[in-house]
């Protein structure tokens, strides 16, 4: 019994999230448009994003060079290292481990923030001085995360690549030069169509369901934390689940 009302209330939350989506879009296309207010979240999301995810990367492209490396010069193999780390960072690795942590991060506070909003009433505020919240909330936030969030693995790609070539440098001495001159040898144009299309999704997921979540937050104060909570779950979630999905269909054109 207890199964089928949480398998139920499963479906219903997400029809409700598809019909937020809906919402989105619909509303998205026309005026008034808060342009102020999307570059002012541009700049929330992505700038004080961006030491999380140089760190981040940093350390990404560290780590899997020290971890792979020993393993290709057992085999001989360690001129391809520049090579395997480039295509790894860029066609998964960096896409997917940047979006959950902007799942974490993001997901959360814009989860928080408009659940607080809700529980002190200044979104009925909002509705009764006129203003669209929707507009204003939820539009211009789930439209910052869809913009910022190639950027921010883009940027993550990067730093991880400079690790990398940094642990080669004083493993292998191989230059930086001769390293990325590897990197984009074997790297086509071909992998980065996939890896930056998906990441779109990941922002509109992750806005999304950030938004959602504030929006139809409950329990006073309480709630606010169930809120980011659940936010951060379902929206990493979600970007495994695209993840997926997205590798897929690519694997299906490389067939073709």
């Amino acid at each position: 019994m207890a199964g089928m009302r949480t398998l139920k209330t499963y479906f219903a939350e997400t029809g409700e999230i598809t019909l937020f989506t809906a919402r989105y879009f619909r509303e998205f296309l026309f005026p008034p448009y808060e342009f102020r207010e999307l570059l002012r979240q541009c700049f929330l999301i992505g700038n004080k994003s961006l030491a999380l995810v140089s760190i981040t990367g940093f350390i990404m492209g560290v780590v899997l060079t020290l971890q792979t490396r020993p393993t290709l010069v057992e085999f001989g193999a360690e001129s391809w290292m520049p090579a395997m780390v480039g295509i790894a960072i860029v066609r998964e690795i960096g896409p997917v481990v940047t979006a959950l942590i902007c799942a974490g991060k993001i997901g959360s506070g814009i989860g928080a923030e408009l659940a607080s909003m809700k529980v002190t009433e200044q979104i009925d505020a909002m509705e009764v001085s006129g203003t669209n919240p929707f507009k204003y909330l939820v539009i211009t936030r789930v439209t910052a995360c869809i913009l910022m969030l190639p950027v921010l693995v883009i940027l993550s790609d990067f730093v991880s690549l400079i690790g990398s070539a940094i642990v080669e440098h004083l493993k292998g001495g191989v230059s930086f030069q001769l390293y990325f001159s590897n990197v984009f040898e074997y790297l086509k144009f071909g992998d980065l169509i996939p890896s930056v299309s998906k990441l779109f999704f990941f922002g509109l997921a992750i806005g999304i369901i950030g938004c959602y979540k504030g929006f139809t937050s409950k329990k006073g104060t309480e709630g606010v934390g169930r809120t980011a909570n659940s936010a951060v779950v379902i929206s990493s979630m979600l970007v495994f689940v695209l993840d997926f999905i997205a590798v897929l269909i690519t694997d299906i054109f490389y067939e073709l």
